[in-house]
């Protein structure tokens, strides 16, 4: 479908040093501008990942007929608002209006290969490289219209899909100029893109078009999808992980439930295919209750969590050893604290839902996955098919970032469409089994130790982290999928995922001379994957929150002390302006502010946020009553998306912070509902604001996951000012 959104054009400053935006949010609009005059100027650097794999232009867009240009992108759209920063920097390239560009997301055999949609890597990736494909076609379009024209470039004016002969006056769309084809040559550099000085879009607060049809209630997810003759189907989950099914008895189903269409057993994967959903949802519960599973393996205790992690750990691996901390640690007095953070669901507000259809020769499904061309691999190594038999097409979800069950469900689609051809199978979740059966953000243990020296500044540091995987993707590891470990063949992972992910920002963005970072890991009861950050919330909270009470050690203010073992200026800046920010805040009885930093993956964007609290300690309640974020991407490239990401990381943090636990006795996951897994309410959502520094002249970064690890660290930092308890334990609790 084509968006054709055109906002309003309202002055806005460019290159401007910082941009506060509160609620309400306000919308700023673009700049008319002449695109004969625009400056252009040579990129001369690297190509991003996504475009060193895929390098022709046509593999990034297409001229229509009618001159429009579709943009294609491999990223899924998750709430970030990705579409829409893609048509900006295709607009701005081919300085067209932004109705005349239109995005396709993510379709397996049309869109590049662009792995999964994660690690804030969509604008650095996926959005740079429309913009260098888009620059190459503009340039290719003025050679080849000057041929046609007969007219030479600089006498050539390119706007709106049209290029015109400014002495003529003659023009063509670019369909024309093309005479139908595609432009196929590959990217290289130097690539003349526009001066970011001239932008009319980039940089701007362009709005998502997508936010007015969820508003209304429109067919936007996964969830909402209906096709002609569409049948619904529930699948059974077993006891518990190591279960497998005895036996299960259907005899009586079709006389007790309507509209069943088939049972379809393989292995300990049982599926059940109704004409109408809630058919399904009694064709479930009537199988539930006559099918007998072995027993499931014991969970410990939940108390001995922490203790059973160590337990069961490998031996410490060394990530980083800096200088040398021993001698330092003898020579000095060292402070030390250990931090705990439990498992953390996705908690995606709408259970997972996947869509499947075999016609015979291709298995066709609609997923709200992360990564299709990913799960592709994994599900065609699951049924045996090949790749290119089988076709993926994103559609959003009502969901959440990280790995969900969202690959779980298209598997489940796919496994019951093979049984039934030529029909649209459509696999809803329960909550109950999403509550359940989600790829948790593993447990971590994180002990830090450091030594001041004379002058109060930090002279050594030690970081101990005890952590699970944080990515068991899909790929073409069959055993990834849930499905796969219980069908007749079952499959295992063959590995344990990305490890590295449970160690990310443990090594603190400061200035110490001496550093060593230790990282043991453990194959957890529970099933773990990637949730928002990895592990950079968990080891963020451990680091910050020491860095709070190392400042108080020495006397000095918190921000302060993170100035002075700060290098870089950009760090520096964020963390001055939250200064700026903050200045002048009140504090009544029992509130208190807190402050934490941190630079994501150490390489990425910036984010310092501050955290207003009101603690009760008669009841332990815990209020967050405001937050404030600055942050630096480098170049801002939609202001509206990047505001709406930190605002959304900070509130989700928050949640994680107070509220979120997974709870579990003996062998099953005892948090299955809301009411045992709470998130935050409305009324619990703290008032947010939020300064970016744009910086034009920076590469772009993402900021999905930037004001996460920081947000964790800031509220409990605000609790000990408010309670004057230090916070080791997650999710807060003040007794």
């Amino acid at each position: 479908m084509i968006d054709t959104h055109r906002p309003s054009r309202r002055k806005f400053l460019q290159q401007i040093g910082y941009i506060s935006v509160g609620f309400p949010l306000l919308t700023s609009c673009i700049t008319e501008a002449d695109p004969s005059i625009a400056a252009r100027v040579n990129y001369e650097g690297g190509l991003p990942g996504s475009m060193q794999r895929t390098k022709t232009v046509n593999a990034w867009l297409q001229v229509l007929e009618d001159g429009r240009i579709r943009v294609l992108s491999g990223k899924v759209e998750l709430g970030q608002g990705i579409r829409t920063a893609i048509r900006q920097v295709a607009a701005e390239e081919l300085d067209m209006e932004l109705g005349m560009v239109e995005v396709h997301l993510a379709e397996t055999g049309l869109t590049p290969d662009e792995g999964y949609t994660a690690g804030s890597g969509s604008i650095a990736n996926s959005v740079m490289s429309v913009r260098y494909a888009a620059a190459t076609a503009r340039q290719k379009l003025l050679e080849l219209a000057s041929s046609k024209l007969n007219t030479p470039i600089e006498d050539l004016l390119l706007f709106n899909g049209q290029v015109k002969s400014k002495k003529s006056k003659e023009s063509l769309n670019f369909a024309e100029v093309l005479d139908g084809a595609q432009i196929d040559m590959e990217v290289t550099t130097p690539v003349k893109i526009k001066s970011k000085a001239d932008h009319r879009y980039v940089g701007k607060a362009i709005p998502r078009t997508d936010i007015e049809n969820m508003v209304r209630g429109e067919e936007v997810f996964v969830q909402d999808l209906r096709f002609p003759g569409m049948v619904h189907a529930r699948v059974l989950r077993p006891a518990g992980y190591k279960s497998a099914l005895v036996k299960v008895d259907d005899r009586g189903l079709v006389a007790a439930v309507p509209g069943v269409i088939k049972t379809v057993v393989n292995g300990s994967f049982v599926g059940v295919i109704t004409e109408r959903e809630y058919q399904a949802i009694k064709a479930e519960r009537y199988l539930m209750e006559h099918t007998e599973w072995s027993n499931a393996t014991s969970f410990p205790a939940q108390k001995d969590l922490y203790n059973h992690i160590r337990s069961i750990a490998e031996a410490p691996k060394n990530i980083r050893n800096d200088g040398d901390i021993d001698s330092e640690f003898k020579s000095a007095q060292t402070v030390k604290a250990t931090y705990h953070k439990p498992y953390i669901k996705h908690g995606s507000m709408g259970p997972a839902c996947g869509v499947a259809m075999y016609d015979g020769q291709i298995l066709h499904i609609w997923s709200h996955s992360q990564g299709i061309y990913p799960m592709r691999n994994g599900i065609a190594a699951m049924l045996g098919l090949e790749v290119d038999k089988i076709h993926i097409v994103a559609i959003p979800g009502a969901g959440c970032y990280g790995h969900s069950t969202a690959d779980d469900a298209a598997a489940d689609a796919a496994l019951l469409a093979m049984e039934l051809p030529g029909k649209h199978v459509r696999v809803q979740w329960s909550r109950t089994d999403e509550h359940s059966w989600d790829p948790f953000g593993s447990a971590m243990i994180m002990e830090v130790e450091a030594s001041l020296d004379a002058e109060g500044k930090i002279s050594a540091w030690k970081s101990d982290v005890w952590t699970d995987s944080h990515s068991c993707r899909p790929n073409g590891d069959a055993g990834t999928l849930l499905d796969a470990r219980y069908i007749t063949n079952p499959v295992q992972m063959k590995s344990r995922g990305y490890l590295g992910g449970g160690h990310r920002n443990a090594d603190p963005y400061y200035s110490i001379p001496n550093m060593q970072v230790n990282a043991s890991f453990f194959d957890g009861p529970l099933r773990v994957s990637s949730l928002r950050s990895l592990g950079a919330y968990a080891t963020i909270f451990s680091i910050e929150s020491f860095m709070d009470e190392l400042a108080e050690k020495v006397g000095k203010d918190s921000l302060d002390f993170r100035l002075a073992h700060l290098e870089d200026e950009r760090a520096i800046a964020v963390i001055q302006k939250l200064k700026e920010l903050t200045a002048g805040i009140t504090m009544g009885d029992g509130e208190g502010i807190g402050y934490a930093f941190s630079r994501y993956k150490n390489t990425a964007a910036y984010a310092a946020v501050a955290a207003k609290v009101g603690v009760d300690t008669t009841t332990g309640r815990v209020q967050v009553k405001k937050m404030w974020a600055t942050v630096d991407v480098g170049e801002v490239i939609n202001l509206d998306g990047i505001t709406n990401q930190i605002e959304g990381g900070m509130i989700q943090a928050a949640s994680w912070t107070i509220m979120e636990e997974v709870t579990f006795s003996d062998k099953v996951i005892t948090s299955t509902v809301w009411n045992t897994y709470p998130i935050f309410k409305f009324p619990d959502i703290p008032e947010v604001e939020v300064a970016i520094i744009d910086r034009p002249d920076e590469p772009a970064e993402g900021g999905g996951e930037v004001s996460m690890p920081p947000s964790g660290a800031a509220i409990a930092n605000a609790v000990y000012q408010a309670s004057g308890k230090r916070v080791y334990d997650l999710p807060i609790a003040i007794k």
